[in-house]
């Protein structure tokens, strides 16, 4: 084992698995070992087209870059050409690039625009006027022309391939399309429908093949002309046309200018390791930093997982940490966000202090002067509008990417012709202060109000972590604000409690964000767990379901074996990669064998 440390009762529950209302839980697998490299994913057939680049000679962007289109044909309702990313990469030679796809506001976009008497409520959510400016493409091309070594056209044919001939649809998928029926998606967007979802009185099952002939149309433009062909050409007219005839916002003005970055990464120390994070527009990198440190004070390896006082102070540090968030985030382009000073040992200290020894106070306490009465949403109904993959290869390189469309099915919008399903990022914003968005999340002095151009607030935490110098861990999640603390307790689970990666990324969670003031826990989470925090004040509610799907590797420092871990909530796949290694040129010469080796094993939800 990487770390021996103490993991008892809740060690045993993952090992062996358990069956509660509400959530599935399996016999958890053993991690996949890789030689050279591993591709860890959400979907199977998105992590073999990334596996597929390592075989062919390319480097860990390659695979990266490959599986995050392929996830966009065989997780539509996650994530696509539509929608956005974030990409995190750690080059061998100790590069670090904070790659920024994230949406943008319309140029029509204001403030007040889903206020104003009229507007319907869900507007921000349903809709051409839920849409904001898609950053996907834009992001992940730039990522490959700065780094990639396979041809851009190499990179995309998995994608293209699975649109074209289809696949077969896992559970969770089964469970994504189910869900949308019930709510009657099919019949607000019949395109969507269409596409989709099964014809009326198929029975609708996993093994469904799901054939997306209008985007391999697409992705074979993209191939033959580049990225510039979605924000200039034949498919940003076709995207603003069907923004027209719904009355939205977007226009070809907005796709043509809009622009990736590049940003400098949130980077703090856990104890003996060096965490790796994404900065603002995501919360994310630094609200977990600020839980690290936070928690870098107790020895949670002595407690345990099983430990209700180690609980206790996991909530605690994630419940001051997301005050924070609400109170500083933003755009950086827009407004200061202190990040320096939130994820500074010394603030992590002042919090510290305000849990030991354990107190309760009102909610505002948390958020400095500002006291607050808001009535916010619990757990959403799902949480299956983002993805998430982690990829490492034979040289040291390293890339964590989240890609998002933000609700399941986004908009719900899907252009014609072309299969393109457009984000709802535009919730991500605030609508007006103290008015908590679809996953209860808050803006407490305006930081992330809509303004023309702007990017609205993430959760999405793709992080790597180094140990003396080298890649150790990578890993995230979708899952709203529990991105933050899915990504945290993974960290928690290898690095304090000594589990293997698998078993990390199957443990059961718990989730506090301030606002609503209660702790949400998935329904395996122990009894004791439950029972101690009441007893300790807090007000808990056992979900109903689980959430999240993280998706991570750790690479054995004495070794150099790659370990992959897939969340068994959904349909991935960790897939290790034994072939030659990649070359010294950086991937260019095709240094795998003809006959590569490779260990795969898929999450079962």
């Amino acid at each position: 084992m990487i770390f021996q440390r103490r993991c008892t009762i809740f060690c045993a529950v993952v090992a062996v698995g358990v069956l509660t209302p509400g959530a599935a839980w399996v016999a958890s697998a053993t991690p996949v070992t890789g030689t050279h490299g591993m591709v860890v994913a959400s979907q199977r057939d998105a992590a073999e087209a990334g596996q597929s680049m390592l075989a062919a000679g390319g480097n860990a962007v390659d695979a990266a870059v490959a599986t995050a289109f392929a996830l966009g044909v065989t997780q539509p309702f996650s994530a696509g050409l539509g929608g956005g990313a974030f990409a995190l990469v750690r080059l061998a030679d100790g590069t670090v690039l904070a790659v920024d796809a994230r949406e943008t506001a319309p140029a029509a976009a204001d403030r007040d625009m889903y206020v104003r008497p009229g507007v319907p409520e869900n507007a921000s959510l349903t809709g051409s006027l839920a849409v904001a400016t898609p950053g996907f493409v834009r992001g992940l091309a730039s990522l490959h022309q700065l780094h990639g070594a396979l041809p851009w056209k190499q990179v995309l044919a998995a994608a293209i391939r699975l649109a074209d001939e289809g696949f077969a649809i896992g559970p969770y998928h089964a469970r994504r399309i189910e869900a949308m029926r019930r709510r009657g998606l099919p019949e607000l967007f019949p395109e969507t429908g269409r596409i989709q979802f099964p014809r009326p009185g198929t029975e609708l099952k996993a093994g469904w093949v799901l054939r997306q002939k209008d985007l391999a149309k697409t992705l074979r433009v993209l191939a033959e002309a580049g990225p510039d062909a979605f924000y200039e050409g034949e498919i940003a007219r076709l995207i603003s046309k069907e923004m027209k005839s719904r009355k939205g916002l977007l226009s070809e003005r907005d796709l043509a200018d809009y622009q990736s970055k590049l940003r400098p990464a949130v980077i703090g120390r856990y104890r003996d390791l060096e965490v790796i994070s994404f900065p603002p527009p995501s919360s994310g990198g630094a609200v977990l930093v600020e839980i690290l440190n936070v928690l870098e004070g107790f020895d949670l390896g002595s407690m345990g997982p099983d430990d209700a006082g180690a609980a206790h102070r996991i909530v605690e540090a994630m419940k001051l940490s997301f005050a924070d968030r609400a109170v500083w985030f933003g755009d950086p382009d827009f407004v200061a966000v202190p990040v320096a000073r939130l994820t500074s040992k010394d603030h992590a200290d002042d919090l510290r202090g305000r849990i030991n020894p354990p107190f309760f106070k009102k909610l505002w306490h948390w958020g400095g002067d500002h006291a607050i009465d808001v009535k916010a949403p619990g757990i959403p109904p799902s949480d299956a509008g983002t993805t998430h993959l982690s990829v490492t290869d034979g040289e040291g390189n390293a890339v964590a990417l989240t890609m998002t469309i933000n609700t399941p099915f986004g908009s719900g919008i899907t252009v014609s012709g072309t299969g393109i399903i457009l984000n709802n990022e535009m919730d991500d914003f605030s609508k007006a202060p103290d008015e908590p968005n679809v996953y209860g999340l808050i803006d407490v002095r305006g930081a992330n109000a809509i303004a023309p151009g702007k990017r609205p607030l993430s959760s999405m935490t793709p992080t790597i972590i180094l140990k003396g110098g080298r890649v150790f861990m990578v890993t995230g999640s979708p899952g709203g604000p529990r991105i933050i603390t899915t990504t945290l307790h993974t960290i928690l689970n290898v690095v304090d409690y000594g589990m293997d990666v698998q078993q990390a990324v199957a443990a059961p969670r718990f989730h506090h964000q301030w606002v609503p003031n209660k702790v949400f826990a998935e329904p395996a989470v122990l009894p004791g767990i439950v029972v101690g925090l009441r007893q300790r004040g807090h007000e808990v509610e056992v979900a109903g379901r689980s959430w999240s799907s993280a998706q991570s590797i750790v690479v054995d420092p004495e070794t150099g074996i790659h370990h992959g871990g897939s969340d068994p909530r959904s349909d991935g796949a960790a897939i290790g990669y034994d072939g030659a290694a990649i070359a010294s040129d950086g991937g260019r010469s095709s240094g795998a064998s003809s006959t590569p080796k490779r260990r795969t094993t898929a999450s079962t939800p």
